[in-house]
C-alpha cells in the first residue's frame, strides 16, 4: 500500500505494508477524535448524568469519625512498633513503607538479608499476637 505522510513539511509517497498502513490509520482516527475531544470543553457540553457522576464528584474529605478513628489505629501501630527493637523497626518501616527489599535494607542497615528477614519475621509476629489477642470491637 501507498501512505503519503509529511515529512519536514513535505508529502512523501512510502510503500508500507497492509499492517503498517492500518495501525497509521488507527493513529489518524485517535488522532482525530482527540482533537474534537478537545474542542469540547466542560462549559460547551450539554448537561450529562454521566458527566456529573464522574467529572463532578468533589474533593474526599473524612469525617470527624474517620479520622479518629484513623488515628486510634496509628497510635495503636506505633505502641506496637514502640515496644520492637531499633533495628528490627527500622528494618520494617524500611520494608513495609518505603518498599525496599531484604538485600537493599541489608545493605543500608549493614547486615545481611538474613537477618533483615528474620527481623520483619519477627516484627509480624509482634502484630500478630497484638491483633489476636485484641478484643474485638
Amino acid at each position: 500500500m501507498e501512505v503519503t505522510i509529511n515529512y519536514n513539511g513535505q508529502a512523501v509517497a512510502v510503500e508500507v505494508t497492509l499492517e503498517v498502513y492500518e495501525f497509521l490509520d488507527r493513529a489518524d482516527h485517535k488522532a482525530e477524535n482527540l482533537s474534537h475531544e478537545q474542542r469540547r470543553h466542560w462549559d460547551g457540553r450539554k448537561f450529562d448524568e454521566y458527566i456529573v457522576a464522574t467529572e463532578g464528584v468533589g474533593i474526599y474529605g473524612e469525617t470527624p469519625e474517620e479520622y479518629l478513628c484513623r488515628m486510634e489505629t496509628l497510635d495503636e501501630l506505633m505502641a506496637v512498633l514502640d515496644t520492637c527493637t531499633e533495628a528490627q523497626r527500622r528494618r520494617f518501616l524500611l520494608y513495609a513503607l518505603d518498599g525496599l527489599s531484604y538485600a537493599e535494607i541489608g545493605t543500608i542497615c549493614g547486615c545481611s538479608k538474613y537477618s533483615v528477614r528474620d527481623s520483619i519475621i519477627a516484627v509480624r509476629k509482634i502484630f500478630k499476637d497484638f491483633f489476636e489477642n485484641r478484643p474485638h470491637e
